[in-house]
Order: structure tokens, then C-alpha cells, then sequence
């Protein structure tokens, strides 16, 4: 690959990311809370004009600053100012993309242009980057923004720290207006302790990083005070809860409360599937004895880190820093890792670049295992696909969710999906024939191939047939048919919301669907209307409001389980005495 040119290279990484992650990104509709929670804040503000805090879902404001909302708006603005499933998680593909480019270019200058292709590529396919970037939430555009951030400061210490950092400036302006101060506090947290490895005085690094820190939070200020004064004391008791006592473990709610080792697990299980390539290799590793006497070990660390090249102590200074950081808080989430990923991949580049001229037989043995998984899923999608897999192996609460996945498999067809799903079962094929060839040099990104042969076919046949028998979609369209704008209010109701102070369950998904209708029903108990409620809490909470004098009339009720409230939705025409 050192043939290539960096900027041909460039070109044939940006086609490749670009036509293997664009076109399907509309496939698949909402199915979790999340997305549609982040959407309708941009439909909101479309059609308000409010660009500095929305009101959304019945009364509730954004938990997140407005920058990743103001792109969805941007990108919709340009589809007629329509939000759909393709707008919305386009900024997060378009992070994807430009960390990945960004980060070519970076190394390649460096490091020459195979670990720097294949380190892009390892990028662009773990796991847990490729749900990111396909998925409509915040934290993509902020890892994007954080790792640019730190290639900015690193570009900034190579130069002597002279002059102003400003790209990572503005980098880390728009990511704390992505997700809040942390977009700034941990680019300055992992340049500040890398400056401190290489000798800087403790001060002088300090000074430099508060000063472009600072600089970076002018923008994001005017932000918070003008949302401060649309929602006063409810927006700063929001801010502090999601910023301090998020950190701090004081938040009056949890939230993805997870214990410590949690990173580690989701750390394996997001870079899958190349963290099975790790697990293979490390029978091929010749390990050296440690002196654990507590002053050798500090003396032989303190050399290694002396010795050590720039750029690999900055890497591996970030994938340590952003890890402990976010080990101290309760709440844990395996996204909170993501800007630790392409530091990986550049490791993991050097590595597997090592093994295919000292341990080929790994790389051989990994990708016959990626090769069988591709033979084995094209398998199961025919034995599934003539319908010799019966319902009745399903049980329990699921299973009626597990029975719509196998009917939904079974029923995917039409050219485009076939060659999706045969694409990685010919790559599978083609692997057993390349691979005795033994071509050093080419064999990762041979892998590389046909890891992307598998998303592709995820992404494009298997996921979006599977997630849409999840998706609320068909409820919210019959409820849009049957109760028109102008023909009737809605409210929602979910009796989990009386019990947490934060982090509120509604019916997201149809509220988007619908066009941002649904107010709370609790909260304003109107005198008439359309509640859209789920079967069970209907159950237990109508005859409490009867009480109150309401009547309730049933109107409507879906022929599935909800993907937001996970209950069958109903929906009672009402009225108050």
C-alpha cells in the first residue's frame, strides 16, 4: 500500500466510506427511545423558529446542547425542511466519515500510508463507531470533535505551542456545544498530561491549555445565557444534573449506572469484530518477565515513557486518560469511550501490519473465521428465509417481538437485498482462494474487505428488515389517519414517569411520527381530547382518573408491543365533567 499516494489514498478512503454508509441510512426507521428524542428537537425548531431551546415532547426541553440538533435542521432544511430517519443521522455519519479522513491524513504525514489506511479502515468497522455513525445521537459529532480536537494539539505541541491552536478550539467550541463542557475539558485533560510526560512545567501547560480552553467556551456561553433566559431555573437545574451531577454521582435519578469493570467489557465488545483478532494473536506473543518491585517498575516505566515515540505516548496518554475518566462516574455508557477508539486503531494498524510479516498464520486463521461467520449467517437466512425455523421455540415476555424478526426475515426480497445478503458469503468464498496466496502486504486489508462485505449486508438487508418489525411507525401512521392535525388533541401518559425525577419514558418514536402532537397528559389534564397510553398502565390509572370526573371512550389500540413504552399503546377518546 505504500505505492499509494496519500492523496489517492484520500480519495479511495472517502469514496469508501462515503458509499458504504450514505446510502443506508434511511433504512431502517426509529426503534429506540433515542433517536426520535434527538430528531423532533430539530423538527421543533423548523417549525417554531425557536433555534435556542425548543420545546419538544409535550413540554419537555433538549438534555443536550443544540449544535448536533442545529446540523439535523441544516441537512433537513436542504430535504424540502423535511426530518426524516436519513437527515437525522446524517451528522453523525458525516463525523464518521471526516474523523476517519481526518485522521488518514494525520498519521499518513507520520506514519506513512499503510498504517494510516489501515488504521482508517480499523475505524471505520469496530462496532461500536459503525452503530454510532448510522445512529442519530450526539455522541459521534462529539467524538469527531474531540479526536480532531487532540490532532490539533498534538500539530500545536509539534510546532513548539506556538501561535493559536485554533482548529482545536473550535473544534472544542462546537463539541461542548454538542454535549457540554466535556467537549472541552477532556481534549485539554489529555494534552495537558501529555505535555507533563514530555517534561513541561506544570504551570506553563496549564497556563497555555485554560487560556485556549477559555477561548473555546466564548461561543457555548452565549448559548447557555440565552437558553438561560427562555428557561430560567428548569435549565440550569437541567444542566447542572446532566454536566456536575452526572460526574459527581449526584444526580436525583440514574442513569446508566454501571460498576467499574464495565468499561472493560464494552471496551472488547465494541471493537468487535477485530478484538477477535487481539484474542487469537495473543498466543503468538512472547512475554517478557516485570521486575514488580515497586521502584523498578516505576524506574523501567519512566524510561519506556522517556524513550517512547511523540505521537505513541500522546495515543496512548489519550486512550488512558479518556478511559480513567470515565471510570469514576456511576454513570457509564460505552460511548463515553469512543474518542479512545482511533488512538486504538493506530495501534492495532502497527500491530496487525507486524503480524502479517512475523505471524501470517493469525491473520489467515482470523479472517477463515470472518469468512465461516459470512457462509454461516447466508445459511441461516435461507433455512429461516423457507420457513423451517417454527414459532414455537419462542417464549417468555419476547417472544411476539422474536416471531415479527423471523416473519420479517422471511419476507426480505427484491434484487438490491439478495445481492446485500450474498455480497459477504462471495467475499467468504474468495477469502479461501486468496488467502493461500500468502501476499504479506495485502492480506489486512484483504480482512478489511470482507468486514465491510458484513456490514454491508447488515446495514442494508438484515438490520433494516429486523429493526422495522420493532419500530412504533405503523402505530403512529394509523394514529395519524384516524386522528388528523386540526381534528382533536393528544395527550400520552406513562405511569413510569411518576416514579423518576429525570430521564422521563414517552412515546418518542410516534410522537415524531405524528409531527411533535403528544402533550402530557398529567401535567396539563385537559378538559378533552385523544390519550395515547399503554394497555397496561390504561389498566391500572383510568379508573383513578375517572375518579376526577374524566370519561373514557376506546378508540384505538395497536396490534403490537410499543418500542418506547413496551406496552401495547390504546388510545381513549376523553372528556372532564
Amino acid at each position: 500500500m505504500e505505492s499509494l499516494t496519500i492523496r489517492k489514498a484520500f480519495w479511495l478512503l472517502l469514496l469508501i466510506s462515503v458509499f458504504t454508509i450514505i446510502p443506508f441510512l434511511g433504512l431502517s426507521d426509529f426503534h429506540t427511545k433515542g433517536e426520535p428524542r434527538e430528531a423532533i428537537v430539530s423538527y421543533t425548531m423548523l417549525s417554531t423558529g425557536n433555534w435556542v431551546l425548543p420545546v419538544n415532547n409535550g413540554g419537555e426541553i433538549a438534555y443536550k446542547p443544540p449544535f448536533f440538533h442545529w446540523c439535523i435542521a441544516a441537512v433537513s432544511f436542504l430535504n424540502n425542511n423535511q426530518v426524516t430517519e436519513a437527515t437525522s443521522r446524517m451528522p453523525s455519519a458525516i463525523g464518521l466519515i471526516l474523523m476517519v479522513v481526518v485522521g488518514f491524513l494525520f498519521l499518513g504525514r507520520r506514519k506513512g500510508v499503510s498504517v494510516a489506511l489501515l488504521a482508517a479502515f480499523i475505524t471505520l468497522t469496530n462496532f461500536e463507531l459503525h452503530r454510532a455513525g448510522v445512529n442519530c445521537r450526539v455522541d459521534m459529532v462529539l467524538t469527531a470533535l474531540t479526536v480532531i480536537a487532540l490532532y490539533s494539539f498534538y500539530r500545536w505541541y509539534e510546532k513548539g505551542l506556538k501561535g493559536v491552536p485554533w482548529v482545536a478550539i473550535i473544534c472544542m467550541s462546537l463539541a461542548t456545544l454538542t454535549k457540554g463542557p466535556v467537549g472541552t475539558l477532556i481534549p485539554c485533560l489529555v494534552t495537558g498530561v501529555f505535555l507533563l510526560l514530555r517534561g513541561m512545567n506544570f504551570f506553563k501547560a496549564f497556563s497555555f491549555l485554560f487560556l485556549a480552553g477559555l477561548a473555546s467556551l466564548v461561543i457555548p456561553g452565549l448559548w447557555y445565557f440565552a437558553a438561560y433566559q427562555q428557561g430560567g431555573k428548569a435549565f440550569l437545574d437541567l444542566i447542572l444534573e446532566e454536566n456536575v451531577g452526572r460526574m459527581t454521582n449526584t444526580m436525583s435519578y440514574d442513569s446508566c449506572v454501571n460498576p467499574w469493570y464495565y468499561n472493560l467489557i464494552t471496551l472488547l465488545s465494541g471493537y468487535v469484530p477485530w478484538a477477535l483478532l487481539v484474542l487469537i494473536s495473543l498466543f503468538t506473543l512472547q512475554y517478557q518477565k516485570v521486575n514488580l518491585k515497586p521502584l523498578a517498575w516505576w524506574n523501567n516505566l519512566k524510561d519506556r515513557i522517556a524513550k517512547m515515540e511523540s505521537f505513541d505516548l500522546f495515543a496512548l496518554t489519550a486512550i488512558a486518560v479518556i478511559f480513567v475518566f470515565y471510570c469514576f462516574p456511576q454513570s457509564k455508557r460505552s460511548v463515553y469511550l469512543m474518542p479512545i477508539y482511533p488512538f486504538i486503531a493506530y495501534f492495532l494498524a502497527k500491530y496487525i501490519l507486524h503480524l502479517s510479516k512475523k505471524h501470517i498464520k493469525v491473520l489467515k486463521l482470523y479472517g477463515g473465521i470472518l469468512a465461516g461467520i459470512s457462509l454461516l449467517l447466508f445459511a441461516t437466512f435461507l433455512v429461516v428465509k423457507q420457513g423451517l425455523i417454527p414459532e414455537t421455540i419462542f417464549h417468555g415476555r419476547h417472544a411476539g417481538d422474536n416471531i415479527d424478526f423471523l416473519h420479517a426475515i422471511e419476507q426480505m426480497g427484491g434484487f438490491g437485498t439478495w445481492i446485500l445478503v450474498l455480497l459477504p458469503t462471495l467475499l467468504g468464498l474468495y477469502w479461501w482462494v486468496y488467502s493461500r496466496k500468502s501476499i504479506a502486504d495485502t492480506l489486512p486489508y484483504a480482512l478489511v474487505v470482507i468486514t465491510m462485505g458484513l456490514y454491508l449486508s447488515l446495514d442494508g438487508a438484515y438490520q433494516p428488515a429486523v429493526l422495522n418489525a420493532k419500530s412504533d411507525k405503523p402505530t403512529a401512521t394509523d394514529i395519524a389517519r384516524l386522528i388528523p392535525p386540526g381534528h382533536g388533541d393528544i395527550y400520552g401518559f406513562v405511569a413510569y414517569n411518576l416514579d423518576t425525577t429525570g430521564d422521563f419514558v414517552r412515546f418518542f418514536a410516534i410522537n415524531f411520527y405524528i409531527g411533535n402532537r403528544i402533550g402530557d397528559f398529567y401535567q396539563k389534564r385537559p378538559k378533552h381530547g385523544y390519550l395515547l397510553v399503554g394497555e397496561e398502565d390504561a389498566k391500572r390509572f383510568l379508573p383513578e382518573f375517572e375518579k376526577e370526573g374524566y370519561r373514557f371512550d376506546f378508540f384505538y389500540k395497536a396490534k403490537k408491543r410499543g418500542c418506547d413504552v413496551k406496552q401495547i399503546a390504546e388510545i381513549y377518546k376523553f372528556s372532564k365533567e
